[in-house]
């Protein structure tokens, strides 16, 4: 509990017994750019290892994966092995993009239980396994249609074309996206593949055809009112930010359609062959609009206003979710009512993804893969989804409706029982921009690959960086200095900023105590109690530091270590001085200090795992220390009566700068 200016206490934040955190999935197409580690993987590393030390680490399974299907990864393939630039199989190709995202996880000090694959090993029978459930339940359940749509077919090479093999212009009102693929833009957003505008087939440059094909959809429009109601307890929560609810909010919407001024009088004489539909007169806009109740009516709307060459926009609303497609590079989609050769779209099996990898995880250690329903669907557990913002449609709309939708009771709940699937908790990034443009691996600015940037940082650098910059608040650019044009010499460097709490002042404040307590006691941990003043800082910082974490606002607590961390560097100037007079008035700074120490090491340890591992590994203590049942206790518990302390040699550094920044210091 902590006080507050009335002096009554305010709640702790309530964790759950058991947690599920997940990070997205990058695609197996590509190396991890700058964007996956420090937009997204390192906030669901953070809190994870929180979480590991705040409610055992037994209790909480963090996964991720490569997402390795799909068409960006067969069309990705495609091009290099065309071009010569890789000579294996398309699975030796998602492999070897595999292992190289696991090795750049392990450099950044990124923990996931496990970094799954869904399409290799043992992680790809499961998963196989668990989609070939998830989409049964659904149609047993009476949640999915066979809908025939319209896909683009090139003439020229005699294929149907998937995804990324089409591009041109989003069609829905307001997106920017210059990259629209066949029923999705880059930016997320879904429409019937007939809708693009401008399309091209990146495999010859023509024109596409559209052909029929049929495939299954999930019953999302079912579930406007369900999400409605969800949505509307979202707002209420502290830990669920603003552009979730927004973006949610966005598509639970009747369908529209927005037509440009300059055909007003065509629609006029078009509009009672056109399905019921309201006009909304809009006169300061350059487009007017036109409503409709059902989604069937306004696809026949579009399709009139496309015969008579009338250009409109779509708006954002629930359409069918479709579940499967006819690429060959997929998981295979169960057999039902007969129809067979199908494959499951990539976005919903890399939904489920996080169950199956759970499973995995399990089956791995040795125990039953049925626990996942302990994880994943039980009132004592949460999971904790960490995105970014373009992502939301998916795991903020499509999700949660479908687990909804396999909810045993014909009448569904936006309140899961206990026993069914849990709505998860969305942790929606804002874009980490580079040198302020938004960077895409498929745009015209490329981001810097993760591994790149270690030439010039520590990771631990980097991540402090990347949690200071508030991107649960809003979009930040980043801006490291040798990747920066318009940087002068004489500049600040953002990154090594930002680590020099731990590299400067920390780290001083750590090696002044272990030297100290070296030169005067032999090492020896002094046994005095911290003042009660420092006991109640420390208590201030941490319950500080919780109620931020609690509502992943990962940059207030930076805030709060950065404010600890030098107050105790003011208290150790004051009073370690080169020559101490009184050895019991030393020894009682050295406790306080120490408890400093540890206590700041306690709130780091999920932010910066390299150099506090390396200072309980000095402090001589086990991994207890982290565990915060006992985080309000000094050091002295965690040891016995005239504990050493593990020599620490002349100029050893706990946190450090880069090779290259010492260099530059020259």
């Amino acid at each position: 509990m902590r006080e507050n200016k009335n002096n009554f206490e305010i709640p702790r934040p309530v964790f759950p017994k058991r947690a599920v955190i997940t990070g997205g999935m990058p695609y197996g197409n590509k190396e991890l750019h700058f964007g996956h580690v420090g937009g997204m993987l390192v906030f669901a590393d953070t809190y994870a290892r929180f979480l590991r030390d705040r409610i055992g680490k037994e209790n909480v399974i963090f996964v991720s994966g490569t997402d390795c299907y799909g068409s960006p990864i067969a069309e990705g393939w495609r091009i290099k092995h065309e071009k010569g630039e890789f000579e294996g199989s398309l699975e030796e190709f998602v492999n070897s993009n595999h292992q190289k995202q696991k090795n750049t996880l392990k450099s950044y000090g990124i923990s996931p239980n496990l970094f799954a694959a869904s399409g290799l090993g043992r992680s790809k029978e499961i998963h196989a396994e668990v989609t070939d459930w998830f989409i049964k339940s659904l149609h047993k359940k009476g949640q999915l249609n066979q809908i025939t749509t319209m896909q683009f077919f090139d003439e020229k090479a005699g294929v149907f074309l998937n995804g990324r093999q089409v591009i041109g212009k989003c069609p829905v009102e307001g997106c920017t996206s210059e990259k629209g693929y066949a029923d999705e833009c880059d930016l997320g957003h879904q429409y019937m593949p007939e809708n693009l505008i401008n399309p091209v087939s990146t495999l010859t440059g023509e024109t596409p055809s559209m052909k029929p094909v049929t495939n299954w959809y999930f019953k999302l429009r079912d579930y406007e009112k369900l999400m409605q109601e969800w949505v509307s307890e979202l707002q209420k929560r502290k830990d669920v930010r603003p552009v979730v609810c927004k973006t949610i909010s966005e598509f639970l919407k009747p369908p529209v359609i927005y037509v440009k001024r300059e055909f007003e009088e065509k629609y006029f004489e078009l509009k009672d062959s056109m399905p019921e539909h309201t006009y909304i007169e809009e006169k300061k806009k350059p487009s007017f609009t036109i409503e409709f109740k059902e989604l069937s009516d306004c696809d026949e709307a579009c399709r009139i206003l496309t015969e008579n060459n009338i250009r409109y926009r779509t708006g954002k609303t629930l359409v069918p979710f479709r579940l499967t497609g006819n690429i060959e590079w997929g998981v295979p989609a169960p057999v039902l009512d007969g129809v067979e050769g199908l494959t499951v779209w990539v976005w919903p099996e890399s939904l489920w993804a996080p169950i199956s990898f759970t499973e995995t995880y399990l089956e791995q250690i040795g125990r039953n893969r049925e626990e996942w329903k302990d994880f994943w669907c039980s009132k004592d557990s949460t999971v904790y989804q960490f995105i970014g913002q373009d992502n939301i449609y998916f795991y903020g709309i499509a999700e949660p409706a479908m687990w909804m939708a396999q909810q045993e009771s014909e009448t569904k709940s936006a309140s899961p029982a206990d026993g069914e699937l849990q709505l998860p908790v969305i942790v929606a990034n804002h874009h980490i921009l580079f040198l302020d443009k938004k960077a895409s691996s498929s745009g015209d600015v490329k981001p810097p690959m993760a591994d790149d940037l270690l030439n010039y940082y520590t990771p631990e650098q980097l991540r402090m960086h990347w949690l200071g910059l508030g991107l649960g608040q809003r979009s930040v650019s980043f801006m490291p200095k040798p990747y920066n044009p318009l940087a002068k010499p004489e500049d600040t460097d953002p990154v090594v900023k930002d680590g020099l709490l731990l590299s400067n002042v920390y780290n001083r404040i750590i090696r002044t105590a272990f030297y100290t307590t070296q030169k005067y006691f032999d090492g020896i941990l002094p046994d005095n109690a911290p003042e009660e003043n420092f006991l109640a800082d420390a208590k201030k910082a941490v319950l500080e530091f919780e109620r931020h974490m609690s509502k992943f606002a990962f940059h207030q607590c930076t805030y709060v270590l950065d404010s600890y961390i030098r107050n105790g560097s003011k208290y150790m100037s004051k009073n370690i001085t080169a020559e101490p007079d009184d050895m019991e008035k030393l020894k009682q700074t050295l406790a306080n200090l120490f408890h400093i120490i540890k206590t700041a090491g306690i709130l780091l340890h999920p932010l910066a795992p390299f150099g506090t591992e390396k200072l309980r590994e000095y402090l001589q203590v086990d991994e207890n220390i982290w565990s915060w049942d006992n985080i309000f206790e000094p050091l002295t518990f965690f040891t016995g009566e005239n504990h050493k302390l593990k020599f620490l040699p002349p100029r050893t550094d706990f946190f450090t700068k880069h090779e290259s920044q010492f260099a530059s210091e020259d």
